[in-house]
């Protein structure tokens, strides 16, 4: 087996050079273009960057951001991906956090990464002039010698619940094992052409940066703004001959609000996997309605796992209000549920799901406290330590034995004596005609539930069809609609700015 990234890209480019890899709106690159540029971007980060330390990629939606990223990897470096659009303050904390070698940049974006250079004291470099000049073929095979499948490969920042972003560091080795399980269970070969839709510098990424790779398919960059525009998006699509896509539950659910297929059809897309969030069931069943000879794949994991670590092809036609399971493991992932007193649940009980084997990240970048809070001992293996993944999430097999995400530990409350799921009241609203996103929260000091939704509904019928699904006692008392549900970049609802609307603490 392939020990790194690299050679996936060495092995591929030989066979086909000429064939295109990555493509956006303005520019594509070849198998052969992409491994030079990448090849000449390590050369120069090898003269140039001595320290060990990683090295942040702060550029733009383009392919250009992927072949760096390769560049890096060539300069045996770790890249950490850092969107230069993001707020100022979250990057101040991710780079904080890195203490990177240097950065790499691009004319379009070198002026803003040259004040976080100076800021943090580190020298700051521009894309396009890195890829000058010849391959160092002695540096670069000298560090290709020495590299081994568990080194790191990049560091991806998450959310973290103190306000410090945690920055997973995952290898080559994990990495590689999840494409290698991710484009079986799709089924993706070299005649695939990926739709990317996620940020380049979150996790869902990595599908479409490294399954070409692999597969010898090809990734084409969609723009962002099309996400509002489904005719527009559809027939851009069409126009690519787009086959493939693995797109967060939260942009498939929007377009569909949008009035997706009521005019456009997508003629070729036959792969569809969604992730991130629950999956209403009326959202999926229109997609299916829409697209009868597509397969369709829900799959759940945290970015600790590599991306993802069950996944479940949907086999049927859903109902509205189907709760769809998250399925089994894939391929080197060991997955179980442990009730509070660290035993395995049985059949039917709730437990957190929690994740082992090699699919598992390195840990937390420069945070030893968090990592080993998150990724412990497992308990039920007694004769020799056992690494595993605390998600935080509950899960629960059912009689099919497919597994079931029941809602995360912290998103049950205990509100007038009763046990409340805050998703369960999300997927109840869901259903009421008309209802867009829906979100949550609960006030624990004034013990007050809170809903926040978007779409064409009023108040007044929402709170109608709460009443029929829910027990009083689960009917938030505080509703409102807004016009759109606060988003992060990758598409998520931002939890954080509605909880301030709640005067959540």
């Amino acid at each position: 087996m392939e020990k790194n990234v690299l050679e996936w890209l060495e092995k591929i480019s030989r066979i086909h050079p000429d064939k295109i890899v990555y493509e956006d709106s303005s520019d594509k690159v070849t198998f052969y273009q992409a491994i030079s540029e990448a090849r000449r971007i390590g050369s120069r980060l090898i003269e140039n960057v001595k320290d060990k330390a990683p090295i942040a990629v702060m550029l733009g939606r383009n392919v250009h951001t992927i072949t760096s990223y390769l560049g890096v990897i060539y300069s045996g470096h770790v890249y950490a991906p850092i969107d230069a659009a993001l707020p100022e303050d979250r990057v101040n904390k991710i780079l904080d956090a890195l203490k990177p070698a240097a950065i790499l940049t691009d004319e379009e974006s070198y002026e803003t990464a040259s004040v976080y250079g100076k800021a943090i004291g580190c020298d700051v470099f521009k894309r396009e002039e890195l890829n000058q000049g010849i391959t160092l073929w002695p540096a670069i095979n000298s560090i290709r010698k020495n590299m081994v499948d568990t080194d790191p490969l990049y560091i991806i920042f998450t959310s973290g619940s103190s306000g410090r972003p945690k920055g997973v560091i995952t290898s080559h080795h994990s990495l590689m094992c999840y494409i290698s399980a991710y484009t079986g269970v799709m089924n993706i070969g070299i005649h695939d052409k990926l739709g990317c839709q996620s940020p380049l510098d979150y996790i869902a990424a990595i599908r479409d940066i490294y399954v070409p790779l692999k597969t010898g398919a090809s990734t084409y960059l969609l723009p962002k703004e099309y996400f509002m525009q489904p005719d527009e998006l559809f027939d851009l699509m069409n126009k690519q001959e787009i086959t493939a896509i693995g797109w967060s539950t939260s942009a498939l659910t929007v377009l569909t609000q949008l009035g997706a297929f009521s005019d456009t059809r997508l003629n070729t897309l036959n792969k569809i996997c969604f992730s991130g969030s629950v999956m209403p069931g009326k959202v999926l069943r229109k997609w299916q309605e829409n697209l009868t000879d597509a397969m369709f794949v829900n799959q759940y994991g945290p970015t600790e796992a590599t991306a993802s670590c069950t996944y479940y092809r949907v086999d049927h036609v859903v109902e509205e209000n189907e709760v769809i399971p998250i399925g089994i493991p894939y391929d080197n992932y060991k997955v179980f549920l442990l009730k509070e007193d660290n035993t395995e649940a049985a059949d039917g009980e709730e437990g957190e799901i929690c994740v082992a084997g090699p699919c598992l990240a390195l840990g937390y970048y420069r945070d030893v406290e968090r990592t080993e809070a998150s990724f412990v001992r497992n308990p039920l293996v007694d004769t020799y330590y056992e690494r595993m993944y605390r998600t935080g999430d509950i899960g629960r097999y059912n009689k099919d034995g497919l597994l079931e995400f029941h809602g995360r530990r912290d998103r049950q409350v205990k509100h007038m004596g009763h046990r409340v799921e805050l998703d369960e009241i999300e997927l109840a609203a869901g259903l009421a005609e008309g209802a867009g996103e829906c979100a949550a929260l609960y006030n624990a000091e004034k013990e007050a539930l809170w809903l926040f939704y978007d779409g064409d509904i009023e108040k007044k019928d929402l709170v109608m069809t709460l009443r029929k699904e829910l027990p009083g006692f689960m009917v938030p008392r505080k509703i409102k609609k807004l016009e759109k549900l606060p988003k992060l970049p990758n598409g998520k609802i931002d939890m954080s700015s509605l909880k301030e609307l709640a005067g959540v603490k």
